[in-house]
């Protein structure tokens, strides 16, 4: 007579095993974490590489100004962020062939978690692109914020020992004269402890390199002074093969707001009637002449086109269409 025990025992323990396989499946823990952090694009002759030193997550409704709240609160609404909106710090890697050329540094270990930061990686994100510290030539700071300039160095060392520092001579003025802190705002007073900490080790080494605004740098890549966020807040032309790329520092902070309305500035502005004057320029020339722009607080990898959008004032960000190499 057939029985049906071994069947139940075999179906018993096959449904077990199931049990047992989803439930495996389910205890794998979450990755943590973004990987690689890199993106390359080619330019003429020159390897781009932007690299992300992470995200900060700032107030945005508290730090934008002139801007009316219910024009925020909607330009925020409409591209589905939060007035708490996590930010991307973005740098640049140059390859021109013959150098390798860091436009901005990270914020180091300047940025900690209290501030809702989630930065501080560049170096790693340096390695991933399959270089080391110790390969860049030169270091470009478009302006010396604690964003920027934060990843030169760690307890004293510097983090990038055979480059030198280039920065404009008006925001070393500024920045390096303690006597200028007590003047400042007061929420922009550390920045003036934080910059001689960054580049005292790099002062101490003759690496440091102020220059006056318009200087061609390296063959193909000059200053372009944009005064106004900083002093000497500058962005940086790269030009190869009939190619441009304007690398632009901090002309923009939040793109779901400054694009519809370029007039909006941020507390961080040291003359926020220069940096808005700059940005209205910026953008009516890079939509204009539809060179590639490099921001440093766009979305990673930050590298796109600035377009018209119909209105008199008003604009919109074309980001790269993706490069899988």
């Amino acid at each position: 007579m057939f029985s049906m025990k071994p069947l139940a025992r075999l179906l018993a323990t096959s449904l077990t095993g199931l049990t047992l396989s989803h439930a495996a499946l389910a205890a794998v823990p979450f990755d943590q974490g973004q990987a690689p952090g890199i993106y390359r694009m080619m330019l003429g002759q020159f390897q781009v590489t932007a690299l992300s030193d992470g995200t900060v997550t700032i107030a945005l409704d508290k730090l934008l100004t002139e801007i009316k709240p219910a024009t925020l609160a909607a330009s925020l609404r409409d591209n589905h962020l939060a007035p708490m909106a996590e930010t991307s710090i973005n740098a640049f890697l140059i390859n021109t062939g013959k150098q390798l050329v860091l436009v901005d540094t990270g914020a180091g270990d300047l940025f900690g978690q209290p501030m809702g930061a989630r930065a501080g990686r560049l170096q790693r994100s340096l390695r991933n692109a399959g270089y080391t510290a110790e390969q860049v030539d030169f270091v470009l700071l478009t302006h010396i914020h604690a964003d920027h300039s934060g990843g030169l160095s760690h307890d004293g060392q510097r983090l990038f020992p055979n480059a030198h520092v280039y920065v404009d001579q008006h925001d070393a003025d500024f920045w390096l004269n303690s006597a200028n802190q007590a003047g400042a705002a007061e929420g922009q007073r550390h920045g003036f402890d934080e910059a001689q900490a960054m580049l005292a080790p790099y002062v101490a080494a003759g690496r440091l390199k102020p220059y006056q605004g318009g200087d061609e740098i390296v063959p193909g890549i000059r200053a372009v002074p944009a005064y106004g966020h900083t002093p000497g807040h500058s962005y940086y032309m790269v030009e190869s093969g009939g190619q441009k790329l304007l690398l632009l520092g901090d002309m923009l902070h939040a793109g779901a707001v400054q694009f519809p309305h370029p007039g909006t500035t941020i507390l961080f502005d040291v003359d926020a009637a220069g940096a808005k004057a700059q940005r209205a320029r910026e953008m009516a020339d890079a939509a204009s002449k539809g060179y590639w722009v490099g921001a440093a607080h766009l979305s990673f990898p930050g590298i796109g086109h600035i377009v018209k959008d119909g209105k008199a004032d008003a604009y919109r960000w074309v980001p790269a269409n993706y490069n899988a190499w």
